[in-house]
Order: C-alpha cells, then sequence, then structure tokens
C-alpha cells in the first residue's frame, strides 16, 4: 500500500523537529505542508494537537466593540472604516457599566474571555484611562480580558498591561508581499512594531490574518510563515475567512472568488503544525460556514471560537447554534482554569456575532 513519503522539508509529527517550537520556518516548508494530501494534513495537524490540548475542548471568547466605525483607515475588507459606506455609523466609546453587563451577560453565557474592540487606528492617550476602567471592572468579573484597539506605543501598552490586561490583538492581516494590496494607510512595519510593545511589557498576543482576499496559496504560507517566525509564537492565532461587506472594495470586486472550503482547512491544520501551543481560532466568516466545514476545521487543529454578540460589524452564529454543534459533536467549552495563555474575546453593540477580524482584523481576531 503506497504510503506518503517524508522529507526533510516536510516534517512529520513523530519526528524530534517536529516537536520543538520553531521560529525560522522557510517559505518552501510552509508551502510543502499546505500541499500535502488532506488525510495526511489532517492526520500530521490532529497529531499535534493533542499533544498540546485535549482534542473535546473548545475555548470561547465574546467579543464587544466598545467603539465602532469612523476609522481614518483604507483596509479593504472593513465596514468601519469611515471612507466606505457600509452602513455601519460611527459611534463614541462605550459607558463603563454599558460595557461591564455585557461581559456579565458573556460569562454567563459561558465565555471565558472577553474583548472590547474599538475601530481606531490609534487610541490617544486621554482615551486610555476609559479603556482600562473597562478592563479592570471585567477582570474583576472573572474573565480573562483583551483589547483590540489598533496602534498602541510603549507607554499605552504599559498602561493597559497595568490595567490589568491578559492580551492584545492585532493581526498581520496578509502576507508580507500582499499587504499592500489591501491596506494603503499603514505600513506591515507598523504591525510588528504595536506587536512588539505588547510582548515587551509582557501582555500575551493575539495575531494572525484573513484568508480569500485573493491572494495565492504561496501568500497564504507567507502568512502563516510570519506568523510563526515572530519572536514568540501568537498566544492566539484567529483565521479569518474574508467576509464580503457591501460597500468595501473587496466586496465590490466581481473577480474575487471565495476561497475554496478545503484550503481553509488546510489554512488551520497549518497553523496547527506551525504554532502548535498557539489556541487556533475560527473567527470572522464562520456565520457562513457548514457545521461540517467547522467539524473539519476542529479536527485540523482549531480549538477557540467567538461565541455570541456582534463580531464587530459581521455575522456571527448564535450561541444556540454552537451549542447545537458542540452537542453533535462531542465537544465542551474549555475551562478557564486550563485554558493556556492565549486568545482574546471582543466587544460590540450591534446583532448578534461580530467579528474582530471581518469587521477589524487589526483590531481583533
Amino acid at each position: 500500500m503506497p504510503v506518503v513519503s517524508e522529507s526533510p522539508a516536510v516534517p512529520s509529527p513523530a519526528s524530534d523537529q517536529a516537536h520543538a517550537l520553531r521560529h525560522d520556518w522557510s517559505r518552501a516548508e510552509v508551502c510543502a505542508l499546505l500541499e500535502l494530501p488532506l488525510p495526511e494534513l489532517l492526520h500530521r495537524a490532529g497529531s499535534v494537537h493533542r499533544r498540546h490540548f485535549d482534542p473535546a475542548e473548545v475555548q470561547v471568547s465574546t467579543l464587544l466593540s466598545v467603539k465602532t466605525g469612523g476609522c481614518p483607515e483604507d483596509c479593504g475588507y472593513c465596514p468601519q472604516a469611515a471612507r466606505y459606506h457600509t452602513g455601519v455609523e460611527a459611534s463614541k466609546l462605550m459607558d463603563t457599566e454599558a460595557v461591564l453587563a455585557k461581559a456579565r451577560q458573556a460569562r454567563d453565557a459561558g465565555a471565558s474571555r472577553f474583548c472590547m474592540g474599538a475601530a481606531w487606528r490609534s487610541p490617544k492617550d486621554r482615551d486610555i484611562p476609559k479603556v482600562a476602567a473597562m478592563i479592570a471592572g471585567v477582570k474583576a468579573l472573572g474573565l480573562e480580558t483583551c483589547a483590540t484597539l489598533g496602534m498602541l506605543s510603549g507607554g499605552q501598552a504599559r498602561a493597559l498591561r497595568d490595567a490589568g490586561l491578559d492580551y492584545y490583538n492585532h493581526n498581520l492581516d496578509t502576507a508580507p508581499e500582499f499587504y499592500d494590496q489591501v491596506i494603503h494607510t499603514r505600513e506591515f512595519q507598523d504591525r510588528l512594531d504595536t506587536l512588539g510593545h505588547v510582548r515587551d511589557v509582557g501582555m500575551k498576543t493575539c495575531c494572525g490574518g484573513i484568508v480569500g482576499m485573493g491572494e495565492s496559496r504561496g501568500q497564504r504560507a507567507g502568512l502563516l510563515q510570519a506568523l510563526a517566525n515572530l519572536p514568540a509564537h501568537p498566544d492566539s492565532v484567529p483565521i479569518n475567512r474574508l467576509v464580503k461587506v457591501e460597500g468595501t472594495p473587496l466586496a465590490d470586486d466581481a473577480a474575487l472568488v471565495e476561497l475554496d472550503p478545503f484550503e481553509f482547512v488546510r489554512t488551520v491544520a497549518v497553523a496547527r503544525l506551525l504554532m502548535p501551543q498557539s489556541m487556533v481560532r475560527l473567527s470572522a466568516g464562520r456565520e457562513s460556514m457548514s457545521d461540517e466545514l467547522q467539524a473539519l476545521c476542529f479536527v485540523a487543529g482549531a480549538n477557540s471560537i467567538f461565541y455570541g454578540e456582534k463580531l464587530l460589524t459581521t455575522g456571527n452564529p448564535d450561541t444556540a447554534r454552537d451549542l447545537a454543534l458542540f452537542a453533535r459533536l462531542g465537544l465542551r467549552p474549555m475551562p478557564l482554569a486550563t485554558v493556556p495563555a492565549t486568545v482574546h474575546a471582543g466587544i460590540v453593540e450591534s446583532p448578534v456575532g461580530a467579528e474582530p477580524s471581518a469587521a477589524a482584523p487589526s483590531r481583533a481576531a
């Protein structure tokens, strides 16, 4: 019976090399993993997943947008950009008590992590004390805290850490060489700089990207390579599937074909192989995924989802559907006590099921 051959460029889970955390992946190695026969890729990813996590547990986060719309950036996927006509109205920063009420609802519904997202290019220093009060209040409820606020200075990162922030989300979005096809108002290096500030003060990072924006498989490999070769692997890695929101440039691009579902599964599986100890989260785009596709992603190593509330400005499956799917698959929410240093949840005052990545990938995951 034919056996899939092993080569040095495609380390198998059984090899010593596969057990060590690496930060030196080559593009060729990542491409070779993406090109494996799907059953072999799922086997490898599943084996690595089981070595670090209980495969029946899924970490659950809730996302709320504390400040929606009006962003000055031009991210081609984002309905929160002020320059696009998407029906998303700009709002002021939410009141702390209103945020805490949402956090209590999330905790009571089973979320272990709560993330606050604001549609800013970067917060002003005068905004930090207000966000710090939200962080302290959410922390007092017994939830892990996460925020996604745009670019941060070192001082701002330190202030958020001192307020009790556990995780900061800032996505790379896509491969370095494809980045300027999607965003022109900030550089790829700006994202790396913010992640550096967050790591330097000892906070955990939540960092992933969006697939299906017209990039090639090689460019998807470039995104995964960039994430895995960061100085420290992100504690959680949101994998977002593009949500085409009417009025954004990517939604208006008639030539843009929806990403093949199996290609999305491959991306999740390779993220698990490259970053074995990270939480890999199904984020934006999950609303349109079939139960079967989500199940394949869990088999491929995904072990985190957003649960309830709007994912910034795009839909997310409602809580009842998630619970029903968990029951059918024999999955259960990961208890807070066992959640490794990872992930974040978000906040948005809008329809149930928004996602930090589709709506504001740079701010949430």
